[in-house]
């Protein structure tokens, strides 16, 4: 357009009047679109429906063909807004989107080359795969594929920026990311096959890690610290009645301290975070409980019996008598007295074998106890292996 006055409105109608149609003179040369995005905000991980919640702001760069002027000749002026809906756009989406709520800019940037820029912030909640074995210090993986809805090789994409830059341009303005932060934006293009037809595609994996202080502060130590007590209660004696009430008291705070941090924890049904298997301590300490009880239980019973003259010196004694009462005063009150002698030894002979019995049972919960405390020794040790080593690979 001649003049002093820069592009009117009028010298653009024509342009605006195509706005159906894909602005490049020769249909069979591809419009070439350049996408980049920062990633500004994480604001959910939801791991039980596998969704990420991101908010990004997108930009979008085209070529409309119409839309070239020369700055000399319109009063110096090389770039003007426009309003969006008066020109053709590309068809940009993100494959793996559940939700998008999209706060488009109205207008766009054109400048005297027909180069256009629009800037769009989205908030997207899309499918992601997450991986929460290694929770709270777990790090996801999630993929944001664009390509256009509609056209095949007619619209080209290819990424606007270096995968580095967009990385560290969302490094450095990331807000809001709570829990999450960024490690890296990776990402290359592609061409996707759906029988004949074919799209273009840039496909990018963000790669974010979870902060795992609130966890560590929350559920890692107090649990620790819970299980340390209960190896300290292995140095009572297991016959002691304070030793069994302790460890009820510290089953009952262990799975109380279970029910209010299970909130924390992640759930999903794709698998189980690590640590959860460690929850084996409660029955461990179960086990233990019941040990003890069997011992106590056994020690306090025999106790009961008396024991002034050891069990085999009262049986033979009695035996004796009995022999020489029976065959050398025959007579019909002795034989009663006989009688009763016998049943005595009887007696004696049953609560001997009990003795003996409860002696093998108390023997058993001394084995077990001496094996329990083995094996919690080795899980507390593999428990602290694995979160050692969690920890240096998040690191």
């Amino acid at each position: 357009e001649e003049g002093r006055s820069g592009p009117t409105h009028d010298s653009m109608q024509a342009v605006f009047d195509m706005q159906p149609f894909r602005p490049a003179v020769n249909l069979s040369n591809p419009t070439i679109t350049n996408i980049s995005f920062t990633l500004y905000a994480v604001l959910g991980v939801n791991e039980k429906a596998q969704l990420l919640t991101t908010f990004l702001w997108l930009r979008l760069f085209w070529r409309n063909e119409y839309l070239v002027w020369e700055p000399e000749e319109c009063d110096g002026v090389a770039r003007i807004s426009l309003p969006v809906k008066e020109l053709w756009s590309p068809d940009i989406i993100v494959y793996e989107v559940d939700d998008d709520v999209s706060q488009a800019c109205p207008y766009v940037y054109v400048n005297h080359t027909g180069r256009i820029r629009w800037d769009r912030m989205l908030r997207l909640v899309s499918a992601c795969n997450l991986e929460i074995f290694s929770f709270p210090f777990d790090v996801q993986n999630c993929t944001f594929t664009f390509g256009s809805y509609m056209h095949t090789r007619d619209v080209r994409v290819s990424p606007a920026l270096t995968f580095r830059e967009m990385s560290d341009n969302s490094k450095q303005y990331l807000e809001a990311s709570g829990e999450w932060e960024l490690v890296n934006i990776l990402g290359e293009t592609s061409i996707l096959k759906f029988g004949v037809d074919e799209w273009d595609i840039i496909t990018f994996w963000v790669v974010i890690r979870r902060r795992p202080v609130l966890y560590v502060v929350n559920l890692l130590i107090p649990s620790s610290f819970l299980m340390l007590i209960d190896i300290l209660s292995f140095y009572l004696p297991p016959h002691s009645v304070d030793r069994a009430s302790f460890k009820m008291t510290l089953i009952l705070g262990y799975t109380v301290f279970l029910l209010i941090m299970n909130d924390l924890l992640p759930s999903t049904a794709n698998g189980t975070p690590l640590i959860i298997y460690f929850s084996v301590c409660l029955a461990l300490m179960v086990i233990s409980l019941l040990e003890t009880v069997i011992i106590t239980n056994v020690l306090h019973h025999s106790s009961m019996k008396y024991q002034e003259v050891p069990n085999w010196v009262r049986v033979v004694v009695l035996k004796y008598i009995a022999t020489m009462i029976c065959y050398q005063w025959p007579e019909p009150e002795l034989q009663l007295i006989c009688q009763y002698l016998k049943d005595l030894h009887a007696h004696l002979l049953s609560v001997q074998k009990e003795s003996e019995l409860l002696d093998q049972w108390c023997h058993v919960g001394y084995v077990l106890d001496f094996l329990l405390f083995r094996i919690y020794l080795l899980l507390i040790s593999c428990y602290a292996m694995v979160i050692i080593t969690m920890w240096c690979i998040w690191i």
